[in-house]
């Protein structure tokens, strides 16, 4: 094959709109950053020793904490005040300063939409460059409803960095890098709750010697040791659910050693995946949280996987080796990612990793057209990570292409030798690719190819081709042909410039697509490809659009399309699946579905709806028996509330049942008791403290009817169930109404007490 490439004349337009945007942003965002934080940074963390109390009773909501915080003069100046930065939730009680008690001022400083901080005021006398002290803070941290970030319960309790938990003088916003140094922890009090933490433990003390944010969650957990990972699973699992975990280990473990394989030997860091029920993705020298859930699947799913990855890539990147400065999260969030993408590359194939790529650039493209530079993008903007994250993974992916994986890697332990990795350190080290690296970080995505129809000549068939962008764009186009035959053609489209490219070949060419590694951040992917079989970027939206309005007919088609070109988009197969089965064609559909649950990496979503589909088939054929069990699946992988509803309304419609425990029964008949005596502290009493509070405070004295009928009851685990009920309730100055909700019950101390609301379907 030969392919000759035409470079047309340059199109030198300017984006009017796109440069008057940048100087707006530019203006907001170094105001944004004055008033967040001082310019220029004063104090390094060298330390964190922090004691926590938990509450000793159920109605506490205080952490109780006393940290000291070994401090650095880095300003390269006498210093002679201090401010420290913590939650506005968080009540500071005394301070001092190298033992000596310290007056201190206190106010607020906003950090645009998320929220503000507390800022802690003091003067010192004057502290030498270099110099190091301590500050002592004594505090109290209210916790008034449980979340993710925060949460305080006699069952358990959880606080991550970004519930500003802990004194720290830099803000968690601060353009440059939040605070990260090694930390040491201890937790206190919550009868029966192990704490869990990063690093080494002795004695219920957690030291991380390397750089990380201090963090911790309490619970009750069955701990096994998995390939030399600890495993911290619910109480209680099934033997598929212990399998789940020896393979997360697994996971793990491979994970880290593909990792090394990049940036050098592994820190000797312990390895930990915690189950928790809010806050699963969070990672901290080497422990990673994952959703409850995961172990109550069939199989391992993308997300999970993809978190194990990044957190394997993390015990060096931000924790081994300290990133910071200006374009910092390209290397905390996007270098992660792509290590951690190129991993699954390597364990599942090149077709599933390329999911998980799609999933990234479309969650990038939905931010593309209003973001700002990488060099200058800070975490007080909303599409903060969606840009560093899943643009930055992009940026190393283009890096690594043009330098060769070999070089690639080489370079970067040799700049992460002194324990940190900048991006001036990462432009230097790259300088002979200056174009590239200074269009992706100094540039809005501009970009877009495109690709025109295939004009057939005499025995060759030619393509236009445009790029947009403001660099060189090297790409492969690929031809298909009518007899299924591909052929690829390397092309180098000049930026702002039109080009052909020719394949000689007598056969037909039915369709085109240039960048088909997707290598390139771009504004708009669609036009990638022609004929045009879609204007939308993504995908699965240009399928389920269709579906929603119920044209399943023309759903099928355009899965089918895009099917044919990504054959493991297991969220798209699920719809088509969806589809042919509203369309009646059963076999076809169960081909699908199990096709799905047989996809070496599918996402939850997909899982849960496969087993849905899976049920419908069943239910129609009178297999109840082998409905239920796909019912049961769908349910228990908690993976989409859609999902959900629709596997417990099938199994009503089907009239299946479920054994209810007891104590269940009277829980409920308690419960419908309290809510209508208008006694709040009745129904609070029967509520984990901190779970539900809205539901709780909304229901109580505003009821005139409270009725609950018990349908279903899913146990979770050894302590945990979800009970399906029908309602039938009238609150006060409204109409009586009735339907399905879906209650989560958890024990504590062997009672039941209500800790979620996970349906309300009531109208």
């Amino acid at each position: 094959m030969t392919t000759t490439m035409t470079v047309r004349t340059p199109l030198h337009l300017m984006n009017y709109f796109r440069t008057f945007n940048l100087i707006l942003f530019l203006t907001l965002w170094f105001s944004g950053i004055l008033a967040a934080q001082d310019a220029v940074q004063t104090w390094q963390v060298l330390k964190y020793d922090i004691s926590a109390t938990l509450p000793q009773g159920e109605k506490d909501r205080n952490l109780v904490s006393h940290a000291v915080l070994t401090l650095k003069n880095v300003s390269g100046k006498s210093a002679s005040s201090l401010t420290l930065r913590i939650s506005p939730v968080a009540e500071v009680t005394g301070i001092k300063i190298n033992d000596a008690v310290t007056d201190f001022s206190k106010s607020e400083e906003k950090v645009g939409s998320a929220g503000s901080l507390q800022r802690i005021a003091m003067r010192l006398p004057g502290v030498a460059a270099d110099a190091v002290v301590t500050a002592t803070v004594d505090y109290k941290f209210t916790v008034k409803e449980n979340s993710g970030i925060s949460a305080v319960s006699p069952v358990g309790a959880q606080v991550l960095p970004l519930s500003y938990w802990y004194p720290t003088p830099t803000s968690w916003f601060f353009t440059r890098g939040a605070d990260r140094a090694p930390f040491r922890i201890k937790v206190t009090g919550g009868t029966g709750l192990t704490t869990i933490s990063a690093g080494t433990s002795a004695a219920g003390t957690f030291e991380q010697k390397f750089n990380g944010q201090p963090f911790f969650v309490s619970g009750g957990w069955e701990a096994i040791n998995s390939n030399g990972v600890e495993v911290d699973m619910p109480t209680g699992l099934s033997a598929d659910g212990q399998k789940r975990a020896a393979e997360l280990a697994s996971l793990y473990i491979d994970a880290r050693t593909f990792a090394a394989g990049i940036l050098g030997t592994a820190p000797a860091e312990p390895l930990r995946i915690v189950a928790v029920r809010r806050g699963g993705g969070f990672t901290g020298g080497g422990t990673v949280l994952v959703e409850d859930s995961v172990f109550r699947r069939s199989k391992v799913d993308s997300q999970t996987a993809m978190s194990i990855a990044e957190a394997a890539a993390k015990i060096w990147i931000g924790n081994s080796i300290n990133a910071s400065g200006d374009a910092h999260g390209v290397i905390l969030e996007g270098l992660v990612r792509f290590i951690a993408t190129e991993f699954l590359e390597s364990k599942y194939g090149k077709d599933v990793a390329d999911i998980e790529r799609l999933r990234q650039r479309t969650a990038y493209t939905a931010v593309s057209k209003r973001d700002s530079p990488l060099i200058l993008v800070s975490p007080l903007d909303e599409y903060y990570y969606g840009e560093v994250a899943n643009k930055g993974a992009m940026f190393w992916r283009l890096l690594a292409k043009r330098v060769g994986m070999t070089d690639f890697s080489n370079t970067l332990k040799s700049n992460m030798a002194d324990g940190s990795l900048t991006i001036a350190e990462v432009r230097q080290a790259f300088s002979a690719n200056k174009d590239l690296l200074d269009y992706l970080l100094e540039k809005v995505t501009e970009m877009n190819l495109l690709v025109g129809l295939p004009v057939p000549g005499s025995g060759e068939t030619k393509v236009a081709l445009r790029n947009t962008g403001g660099i060189d764009a090297t790409v492969t186009v690929v031809a298909t042909m009518a007899n299924g035959q591909r052929m690829e053609a390397a092309a180098t489209i000049k930026s702002f410039s039109y080009g052909d490219v020719v394949f000689k070949t007598p056969n037909k060419v039915v369709r085109v697509e240039v960048d088909s590694d997707k290598l390139y951040p771009q504004t708009e992917y669609s036009d990638d490809v022609a004929p045009r079989e879609t204007t939308d970027t993504d995908l699965l939206l240009a399928v389920k659009r269709n579906f929603d309005k119920q044209d399943f007919a023309g759903a099928e088609t355009t899965a089918k399309t895009v099917l044919a070109s990504m054959p493991r988009a297991d969220d798209v197969r699920v719809l088509l699946g969806r589809s042919l089965l509203a369309l009646g064609r059963t076999a076809e559909a169960e081909k699908e579905f199990r096709a799905v649950l047989d996809e070496k990496l599918p996402s939850s979503r997909s899982l849960a709806w496969a087993n849905n589909g899976l049920a419908d088939i069943a239910v129609r054929a009178n297999q109840n028996d082998q409905a239920a069990k796909f019912v049961e699946a769908a349910i228990l992988a908690d993976a989409e509330y859609g999902a959900s509803l629709a596997a417990r309304n099938l199994r009503s419609k089907a009239a299946m049942a479920t054994p209810v425990d007891p104590g269940v029964k009277t829980f409920f008949t308690d419960f419908d008791k309290a809510v209508v005596s208008n006694r709040k502290a009745d129904v609070e009493a029967l509520v984990i403290s901190g779970d539900v509070a809205k539901f709780a405070s909304g229901v109580s004295g505003s009821s005139e009817q409270w009725q609950t009928q018990i349908k279903q009851v899913d146990r979770l685990d050894a302590n945990n169930v979800l009970v399906e009920a029908n309602l039938n309730i009238k609150m006060l100055t409204r109409e009586a109404e009735s339907g399905l909700a879906v209650f989560r019950l958890t024990k504590v101390g062997g009672v039941w007490k209500l800790s979620g609301v996970d349906m309300f379907e009531v109208r």
